[in-house]
């Protein structure tokens, strides 16, 4: 029988409580998500990439794989992946968004994508009761990244797999701090865009042996971006003057049109537990 889709009965893992300003940030994360999640269902940037494919069809000669996707969003990974596995799990902190996993997926016909609603830094699930977990575009809005990542370690079952995909900051710092205020003013949630370098490290202090890296640029319609998000209106001049007067190594980096339009840079990260 395929599983309902309905989130478990327990959502808080028995390890240390979350702290208090890890809970303001999930707060953030709900209010500033729920009321766009529709939106986030027919966004290009999530629910189109090649990404997309290729991680679902990573799993093509994984049948009786149960998967985790963490931060789940609209649901466009689960989607990917779920076409070949037993079983994904969707899970995300917005209750808006996963009412929309769970509407889609039951229009598509997914039986087995079940949601759940919990925070990445305390995973409702048993020791290593995942084969893999995943996370896409979701990462630069956790609290505790290493946290995050310990809790990632415990769930996977020995030889799983860890893939994250997610915008990455700039190496150079001057570059990274302009990003990083410009993600923030346009969404009040973002918490941090990791370089590669950094998500090497974190992942090497959880105990996984890093494997492939690849990065892409993410086209970016300047428009679209900020109305998905509800920018407000004084956000946005500050948005527009901070891309009007960045440094030209920037400027061309990110493909900066006379529009505002840019691209990001998005990373994809593999790695197992050691």
């Amino acid at each position: 029988m395929a599983p309902s889709l309905t989130a478990p009965s327990h959502t808080a893992s028995s390890h240390a409580p979350i702290q208090p300003e890890h809970s303001a940030q999930h707060r953030d994360v709900e209010r500033q998500f729920g009321p766009v999640a529709a939106a986030y269902l027919t966004s290009t940037p999530h629910a189109q990439g090649a990404d997309l494919q290729r991680v679902g069809e990573s799993f093509r000669d994984q049948p009786h794989a149960r998967v985790l996707d963490l931060g789940c969003g609209a649901g466009h990974l689960s989607f990917a992946i779920a076409a070949h596995v037993s079983e994904v799990v969707a899970l995300d902190l917005s209750p808006e968004m996963l009412g929309t996993v769970d509407a889609e997926a039951a229009r598509r016909g997914l039986g087995n994508v079940r949601s759940c609603e919990a925070a990445v830094e305390s995973l409702p699930f048993d020791d290593h009761s995942f084969d893999a977990v995943c996370t896409r575009f979701s990462a630069h809005h956790w609290a505790d990244v290493p946290r995050a990542l310990a809790e990632v370690r415990r769930v996977l079952r020995p030889g799983g797999r860890l893939v994250v995909i997610d915008i990455v900051g700039h190496a150079t710092p001057v570059f990274d701090t302009r990003l990083q205020a410009i993600e923030m003013l346009r969404d009040g949630s973002h918490a941090r865009n990791h370089s590669v370098a950094e998500w090497q490290v974190l992942l090497l202090q959880a105990g996984f042996r890093p494997g492939a890296v690849s990065t892409w640029p993410l086209p970016i319609d300047f428009e679209a971006w900020i109305s998905r998000m509800r920018t407000p209106a004084d956000h946005v001049a500050v948005i527009r003057g901070l891309l009007r007067a960045a440094p030209e190594g920037f400027q061309r980096h990110y493909g900066v049109q006379p529009d505002q339009s840019f691209s990001l840079d998005v990373g994809c990260f593999e790695a197992s537990p050691m």
